[in-house]
């Protein structure tokens, strides 16, 4: 218990200095402009603080990966996620690296490439609290989560429903601190993080994911950016058909995607099918 609390205490603790942190990755040597792009880096794991002061992860391997296809440099900066789609529309990035879900309401006000990973909204809670059955099983609890996320919004549209209270912290370290100090009944985020926790905290227990919560996780650009978003996606799907996104989510997450998990599949035309911002052009990525 004690060194989970030191742990998480340190993940939180870094998240100031993640906060202004910026790191290059891609092909830095190219001569070439960088492409700029935000993360919450505390996002384990996605993008999270490494202990030399540095920036580890899914995101960081997959953009990585991203900015040596394209030949560019890709400079990552870390920020709360709250702040990163105003920083987007401000111009301050090209695009966000860091994991963002594609609802409905975000695709209608920005251009999101299609999917590389599922997400679903999926609870973690304190080992020994009885498991999660239905929505039920939450009334009247205390619900921590990331601000700024699809995780609070379904927290306040459900909190008359389900007489949820709502804890909001900057960073997801905090959102689960808060479940092991029983502050929180459970901790709700994305699964891959959710299940990551699980496996690195022994007090922290992966339990119930919500139904019909399956969405695009992709990466957003203004609106005014369909030729950049289009570029990128090629890039992303050349890395599906090579396995390389395959392989960085059983590097990160433990697991062998499977046929029908987006780290493989290629989806038709630019951005995720059926929701604002799709082209249903036929995509023709050249893969070398």
């Amino acid at each position: 218990m004690r060194l989970l609390l030191a742990a998480l205490t340190l993940s939180a603790g870094l998240a100031a200095s993640a906060g202004a942190q910026t790191v290059t990755v891609g092909a830095a040597g190219s001569g070439q402009p960088p492409l700029r792009c935000g993360v919450d880096g505390t996002f384990a794991p996605h993008a999270f603080p490494t202990m030399g002061g540095g920036v580890q992860g899914f995101q960081i391997d997959l953009f990585d990966a991203i900015g040596k296809k394209m030949g560019r440099p890709v400079e990552i900066t870390s920020a709360s996620f709250s702040g990163l789609i105003p920083a987007l529309n401000a111009g301050r990035y090209d695009f966000l690296c860091a994991p963002t879900t594609v609802t409905p309401e975000r695709a209608a006000n920005l251009l999101f490439t299609e999917g590389y990973l599922w997400t679903e909204l999926q609870f973690g809670i304190k080992r020994g609290t009885p498991p999660i059955k239905s929505e039920e099983d939450l009334r009247g609890k205390a619900i921590s989560v990331n601000k700024g996320t699809p995780y609070e919004q379904w927290v306040t549209r459900n909190a008359e429903r389900l007489n949820l209270t709502l804890l909001a912290f900057d960073s997801q370290a905090d959102a689960a601190q808060a479940v092991i100090q029983g502050r929180a009944f459970a901790n709700l985020s994305g699964n891959t993080v959710i299940k990551y926790s699980a496996t690195r905290t022994p007090q922290y227990v992966a339990d119930f994911a919500l139904p019909g919560t399956r969405f695009h996780w992709a990466t957003p650009f203004r609106q005014d950016s369909a030729a950049a978003r289009n570029a990128l996606e090629q890039v992303i799907e050349c890395l599906k058909k090579d396995g390389t996104i395959a392989g960085l989510s059983k590097k990160w997450f433990g697991a062998e995607p499977k046929p029908d998990d987006a780290e493989r599949v290629v989806f038709p035309g630019f951005g995720p099918p059926g929701l604002p911002g799709y082209d249903e052009t036929p995509n023709t990525a050249a893969c070398s």
